[in-house]
């Protein structure tokens, strides 16, 4: 395996969910600068139309405090369309890794806590791809 493969993963798709689009904006941007293939939804019923729709999404990217339905019940649906789907929360209040995401095949759930650096995300979320 060359170095060039690790680094470069072309066919990874990601699905980025946040309701603040500043944060959505430079995070599907550092993403695609790293060479994923990023979608972007600022609700959960727009992150659910994207994952109803064919093509291969490898990882949901989501905030776990979303208006309406929250990340964790986004989580939960996408895990009934897709399966195999990866899931990464993000979230910027500590006491929200305890809102139940060990149930429902969330054990061992992959959190990452704002603020964050850019270069800690895009190594989170290439590990977990992995």
């Amino acid at each position: 395996m060359q170095d060039n493969e690790i680094v470069e993963p072309d066919r990874e798709t990601i699905l980025v969910v946040d309701d603040e689009p500043t944060i959505r904006m430079l995070v599907t941007e550092t993403l695609k600068e790293h060479g994923y293939i990023t979608f972007e939804a600022g609700d959960a019923p727009a992150a659910l139309g994207i994952l109803k729709a064919p093509g291969r999404i490898s990882l949901l990217l989501t905030d776990i405090t979303l208006p309406g339905q929250n990340g964790r019940e986004l989580a939960e649906a996408a895990k009934q369309l897709r399966p195999e789907l990866k899931i990464l929360f993000m979230t910027g209040y500590a006491h929200n890794i305890d809102i139940g995401l060990t149930g429902s095949g969330f054990g061992g759930a992959n959190i990452i806590t704002k603020p964050f650096s850019l270069d800690g995300l895009v190594k989170k979320i290439s590990a977990i791809i992995a």
